[in-house]
């Protein structure tokens, strides 16, 4: 018929677990905690539907919570997409606090990794020329 839209497909809990790498057990607590942005759908069987705009979101959050964002502050962030317009700087602000944490991991990575690096061509280099007695030896 002309005119009518075809509903949104919508997902069960075990697709959206393969789609986003949560667990069941995870994305039941995402839901307990108010984590998602909306109220996840239920079948009149009371199984959970989730959107693709579920799917996304959640996406999302695996990147903050990976990337380390505490969740209190994820939190925080879905209540403010919750509300909707009008606290965008707030969002922005929140983001940006996570942005330099994430920004001062990454540099203190790197410089572990240097140290590794050098470490490795220390080694290397006495292995190579056979030499590598003594090396950080307690012992010695």
């Amino acid at each position: 018929m002309a005119g009518t839209e075809t509903p949104a497909p919508s997902l069960g809990i075990g697709d959206v677990a393969e789609q986003t790498g949560l667990s069941v057990h995870a994305l039941r607590f995402y839901e307990r905690e108010g984590l998602l942005v909306g109220p996840v759908r239920r079948t009149a069987g009371g199984r959970r539907r989730y959107s693709a705009l579920d799917v996304e979101w959640l996406l999302v959050c695996v990147k903050l919570r990976e990337s380390g964002m505490p969740l209190a502050d994820l939190k925080q962030f879905a209540e403010l997409v919750r509300h909707g317009p009008g606290n965008e700087a707030e969002r922005l602000q929140l983001l940006e606090a996570h942005q330099r944490r994430v920004d001062a991991q990454i540099r203190a990575l790197e410089e572990c990794r240097s140290v590794i690096t050098w470490k490795v061509g220390v080694y290397a280099d006495h292995l190579a020329r056979g030499q590598a007695d003594g090396l950080w030896d307690p012992t010695a």
